[in-house]
């Protein structure tokens, strides 16, 4: 099958994200995600942040975290040893990276829920011998599938590319830590500090571990008090809030309520906020934008300002936001 290349036109909903939004804490360690302590599963020293093993709950929280920098997660089995070295390869290159990437690696037999997410991606959520690993990168909480890396030198190239995509959209922060080699001195030490997280932004992620989405609002909109254009904590905000909006959300049921009627602003607001959870974000769009169309007075404005919220969740850079915005526009005009 061809490979379609690695771009921003890529980052398309490919990964159904709402099973995952919240899961039981798992009371920490590297299976939850956490940033560091325990063992680093590429070189079997201790962790700090850069490769990590990670469940359900760690799994939101990398996805939360590549609104600042590029995450790449990636699947194996341990029914399934052979699957095991691609994993450790690209692991190898996420640290050459020192910081300007993170890897969150998935045990499905461990973690199957995640496998079945990844379903979508049209690979089996098995891993047979020989079958290349399942990886995608995520970008701005945006999932964009990457094809087969057959060997160290291929992961070189795709992280390489990444990176290229990640700047071009605003996203070059780094993993929190000291991942140089050496420590950096002088200017080189004052940048890297700007890039560790601050108190509020650390408080934020803590609590999205543990699937405490009041805590993380409350820290972030501290973040936004102090400092109104700070823009991590403005996305990390609007993320953490359509998280706790969907929260034991049923799809099927919100879209059978749409469907039952294309005026009802509730349940069309429900089905978008699932569709940019599950990375669907131009269906979305369309239904708000349909709902304007439709309705009128509060109702109209109501459906407005929802899918003007939810521009600022996927970024105000996004081709899907400037085509929306026109619409809107058009819709209202």
């Amino acid at each position: 099958m061809t490979q379609q290349p690695l771009n921003a036109a890529a980052l398309r909903g490919a990964v159904d994200l709402s099973g995952l939004a919240k899961r039981p804490a798992s009371g920490g360690g590297a299976s939850g995600g956490a940033p560091a302590g325990g063992q680093d599963p590429a070189t079997g020293g201790p962790q700090d942040g850069l490769v990590v093993e990670i469940d359900a709950q760690g799994f939101s929280s990398l996805v939360t975290a590549s609104t600042r920098y590029p995450v790449v997660i990636t699947l194996w089995a341990t029914s399934q040893p052979a699957s095991r070295t691609p994993v450790d390869e690209l692991a190898r290159v996420v640290r050459k990276q020192e910081g300007r990437v993170q890897l969150g690696i998935v045990d499905i037999d461990q973690a199957p829920e995640i496998a079945q997410a990844f379903q979508q991606l049209g690979q089996a959520a098995q891993l047979p011998p020989g079958t290349p690993m399942t990886t995608v990168a995520f970008l701005q909480g945006q999932p964009m599938p990457l094809p087969p890396i057959p060997s160290e030198e291929a992961a070189e190239q795709l992280i390489g590319e990444l990176l290229k995509v990640a700047v071009s959209n605003g996203v070059a922060g780094r993993v929190p830590g000291d991942h140089s080699a050496d420590a950096p001195e002088g200017d080189d030490a004052d940048e890297q500090d700007e890039d560790e997280l601050s108190p509020l932004h650390q408080q934020a992620y803590d609590a999205i571990e543990q699937g405490d989405y009041a805590a993380a609002i409350t820290a972030y909109e501290q973040a936004l008090a102090a400092d109104k254009d700070d823009e991590d904590a403005r996305l990390g905000l609007g993320q953490v809030r359509l998280l706790q909006r969907t929260e034991g959300a049923d799809l099927q049921q919100a879209r059978a309520a749409a469907a039952a009627d294309p005026s009802d602003v509730e349940a069309a607001k429900t089905v978008a906020d699932l569709d940019v959870l599950g990375g669907h974000v131009e269906d979305a769009f369309t239904r708000l934008i349909d709902v304007v169309k439709a309705t009128a007075g509060d109702e109209r404005n109501a459906a407005r300002e929802h899918l003007i919220s939810l521009f600022d969740i996927v970024g105000s850079t996004d081709p899907r936001v400037k085509k929306a915005r026109t619409a809107l526009m058009s819709a209202l005009y």
